[in-house]
């Protein structure tokens, strides 16, 4: 017969060190992320208190708030007034920044469900710097599309897509992916440019992302185009920090040169 070890008696008091250069309450950090990374800590566990960790581990108070405070930023742990800290082990998402596919594709992919909250779909004027994104003339109407981008029912992005009404006149006809409802009226998105900025969540995107104010958060603001290199699409959108993982492959400058034919 088995016996299940909790994650608080799992607590290993040798495995932080007054001899190594990083700070004890990084070193904790550190420590308890693997622990809830490996499973010890499992979804909606409640950790030990800040008393008892201290205890357990043989730091002080100070050391647990401050390696609790990191965790908290990057969104690995919920603090809930009155109940305690509770662990937060939503679904996570590899993606690489090689391939133009949208947010349904890439759940889809992943065997997640992808759903959506609509904030808006309307058609307005665009911003000046929409104009410039999009290269459009001043006065240009655009369809506006935000909402609130989820896996498996959790909030994982926040989106706000604009798109020329010559491209998409009805921003209501999208439904699910914003690219098959282009694909499908012949504009296919051909490649994109992106640019990413690490940012801490302001209240309000924080709470519609069910993350604390200030969490670690992901802006990315892309810009979709056709093959002809028309613009198609300006995308600004905040994704979860503990949640998204963007991978890009680097290859050697001039290391690997194409197979030359000869004439």
């Amino acid at each position: 017969m088995s016996t299940h070890v909790s994650g608080a008696e799992a607590l290993d008091r040798g495995a932080l060190s007054s001899a190594l250069p990083l700070p004890l309450y990084l070193q904790l950090a550190r420590y308890l992320k693997s622990m809830i990374v490996g499973g010890t800590f499992g979804h909606q566990d409640a950790l030990p208190s800040e008393r008892e960790l201290a205890e357990r581990l043989d730091v002080s108070r100070v050391t647990v708030r401050k390696a609790l405070k990191e965790l908290l930023d990057e969104g690995l742990l919920l603090q809930r007034q009155g109940a305690g800290t509770f662990v937060n082990r939503n679904p996570y998402v590899e993606q690489r920044l090689s391939t133009l596919t949208s947010f349904s594709e890439d759940m889809s992919a992943r065997g997640m469900t992808a759903g959506s909250t609509w904030l808006y779909r309307k058609v307005t004027v665009a911003t000046p710097e929409e104009t410039l994104a999009l290269g459009l003339s001043p006065g240009v109407l655009v369809s506006r599309l935000q909402r609130l981008r989820t896996a498996n029912s959790v909030p994982m992005a926040l989106e706000l897509a604009v798109v020329p009404t010559r491209f998409l006149p009805d921003p209501t006809e999208v439904e699910g992916s914003l690219y098959e409802v282009l694909r499908r009226r012949g504009f296919n998105p051909f490649r994109a440019l992106q640019r990413l900025t690490a940012i801490k969540l302001p209240a309000e995107q924080a709470e519609q992302l069910d993350m604390v104010e200030g969490a670690a958060a992901l802006y990315i603001e892309r810009r979709t185009l056709l093959e002809d290199g028309t613009p198609l699409e300006f995308v600004r959108s905040q994704y979860r920090g503990d949640a998204y993982d963007f991978v890009v492959e680097l290859n050697m400058a001039g290391g690997n040169k194409p197979h030359e034919v000869g004439s």
